[in-house]
């Protein structure tokens, strides 16, 4: 069991470190509003070497990039194929010890793997925060922890802190595990299934299309000149879907288990 006092040392080391300056995302601010793709290489030119990421929420990425020049780490938020921000990230989030970024986030990150550790699988990162940094306070990044920690693995909700930052860390640590098993049916036993979550984002008319391909019946529609609605039937999986189409691409797909004309 991990001792509070383990805990303060931690804590108290991360706050008398010195950080650096940052160099990282100032040496990238050009790049945001680049597309993806074409900009990695100038991120790579730069010195920097990808380290890790993860999806996040309405269709985002979040990378992490280290240059081991300047002990720098940046966090690249992208969407719709583009940088949206680059921002400075803690050396821990490139899975880096020592100091650099945010030094007060330091000291959260610091706190959580004291508390949790490698043990679960790693801590989570500033990008998935809602305001996409980590808390300057020790406590409360280490509630977030624990709670992210507890959401990500589907264990029960114990806030017994009675703490904001732990109920804010098990909604987006649930999140992240809905992104994570997206691809999953829900669907247990051996009957193969179809994929269909890899349609979100594309036109209406294509997803439809591939649905088609993918062994799918339309069987019902309505809506209007803005938002359409289908109910797509797979007799073999027995999958019911309801795809929703705004401004021509599909906005949301999913199974709804039953429907009259699934059947």
């Amino acid at each position: 069991m991990i001792s509070k006092k383990a805990i303060a040392f931690a804590a108290g080391a991360a706050l008398g470190a010195t950080p650096l300056a940052a160099k990282g995302a100032g040496d990238l601010s050009d790049l945001v509003g680049a597309r993806a793709g074409q900009a990695e290489n100038a991120v790579q030119s730069r010195g920097f070497t990808y380290i890790t990421g993860h999806e996040g929420k309405h269709s985002t990425m979040h990378t992490y990039w280290w240059n081991s020049r300047d002990k720098a780490c940046v966090h690249i938020k992208t969407s719709d194929g583009r940088y949206e921000s680059i921002t400075d990230a803690t050396n821990a989030d490139c899975h880096q010890s020592g100091g650099g970024g945010d030094a007060a986030a330091a000291v959260g990150v610091v706190a959580g793997a004291v508390l949790l550790g490698a043990l679960l699988g790693g801590n989570h990162k500033k990008g998935h925060h809602d305001d996409g940094n980590h808390y300057s306070n020790v406590n409360d990044e280490a509630h977030y922890e624990r709670g992210y920690q507890d959401g990500l693995h589907n264990v029960a909700y114990h806030n017994y802190d009675r703490s904001d930052a732990y109920s804010s860390g098990y909604s987006n640590g649930v999140e992240q595990r809905e992104i994570n098993t997206r691809h999953h049916s829900g669907r247990g036993g051996y009957a193969q299934i179809a994929q269909y979550n890899d349609l979100v984002g594309r036109s209406g008319e294509k997803a439809r299309e591939i649905l088609g391909e993918r062994g799918f019946t339309r069987v019902d529609r309505f809506g209007d000149d803005n938002t359409r609605y289908s109910i797509m039937w797979r007799a073999q999986s027995r999958q019911c879907l309801q795809m929703i189409v705004a401004d021509g691409r599909v906005y949301d797909i999913r199974d709804i288990g039953q429907h009259p004309n699934c059947r």
